[in-house]
């Protein structure tokens, strides 16, 4: 028998502008508090790094970079400002390809995205954002703030928009998280039709991330959304997991 089941993902308004040394946690139940909205046990909350990174200091100024000469010459190669080419080297254990205005990177945490994390918006001009540096960390310092305010278990993810391969446009994935097993293993049960699966796991930590960014949306400050109503496994692991092992990636 199918057994339906719904969703809600609630926006939260009114988080302050994020410096260094802000308490994320705490911020969330500021707002949430002013807000009058409730976070219950079994939620999970979605975080957008970018706040994240914002308190935990990971914020640079462009102006005090001194690029190599490796970054000059990437820099005007590809068309892009040599002191962020420095940046995203810094951040990268591994260059898999540049191309014009682009450079993809493989991140010291193993994701392979876009500039290795680094990013320009939302922030003020002459400033440049990178991922935070322990984002599983940071995930579970929020997780236990609220438990221990409210007296409760919620898990926590924090999430950052990466592109696709062999698709357009992109979406919020989870980078960090805490709380919850990332994933739904079908394999070795059987469909409605009588069919033995035998390689669906479902990442339902980045299809979280996807859809708390529809309340998000990149331009309404809304860096944080609770989703309700998803029975998701408790489980204490790393996001780094969901990146594919080398060995299991065709493409490398």
């Amino acid at each position: 028998m199918t057994v339906s089941r719904s969703i809600e993902i609630i926006p939260v308004d009114g988080i302050q502008e994020v410096s260094d040394g802000h308490d994320i946690g705490q911020l969330i139940l500021d707002a949430c508090k002013k807000n009058r909205v409730s976070i219950k046990n079994g939620d999970v909350i979605v975080v957008t790094h970018k706040i994240i990174s914002k308190a935990e200091g990971r914020v640079l100024d462009l102006s005090e970079i001194i690029p190599s000469s490796f970054a000059k010459k990437s820099g005007k190669h590809i068309g892009k400002d040599p002191r962020q080419v420095e940046v995203i080297l810094s951040e990268s254990r591994r260059l898999v390809k540049m191309v014009k205005g682009l450079i993809i990177a493989e991140t010291l945490h193993g994701f392979v995205c876009a500039n290795a994390g680094v990013d320009q918006s939302n922030i003020d001009l002459g400033k440049i954002v990178l991922l935070p540096t322990k984002p599983d960390e940071s995930a579970r310092k929020i997780r236990e703030k609220i438990s221990q305010v409210l007296k409760i278990d919620v898990a926590v993810i924090i999430s950052d928009t990466f592109g696709r391969p062999w698709r357009e446009g992109q979406i919020d994935v989870a980078i960090g998280i805490s709380g919850i097993d990332p994933f739904v293993d079908y394999r070795g049960k059987t469909d409605q039709y009588g069919y033995n699966l035998r390689a669906t796991v479902i990442c339902i930590a980045d299809e979280l991330a996807s859809a708390a960014e529809l309340c998000m949306n990149k331009l309404d400050r809304v860096p944080v959304a609770i989703i309700r109503g998803y029975p998701f496994s408790r489980k204490e692991i790393s996001a780094k997991l969901i990146a594919r092992r080398p060995a299991r990636d065709l493409f490398r």
